[in-house]
């Protein structure tokens, strides 16, 4: 399980569009609003694409 902190993330749209991308993907994960995280259940490739798709959305992501 790996963390990503998007300080980027302001509202429920934010939320919406990570969560299409990711469901999308076929990512098993959890977006919390509240902590500004998004959690990857999954390999390294999992969270190398979690990376790249929220960087594609203009979230910038950092590992916690």
């Amino acid at each position: 399980m790996t963390v990503l902190k998007a300080e980027d993330m302001h509202c429920e749209k934010c939320v919406e569009r990570i969560t299409k991308a990711l469901t999308g993907a076929g990512l098993d994960f959890k977006v919390s609003l509240a902590d500004k995280t998004v959690t990857i259940d999954g390999c390294e490739n999992c969270v190398a694409k979690a990376k790249e798709l929220m960087d594609d959305l203009g979230f910038e992501t950092v590992e916690v």
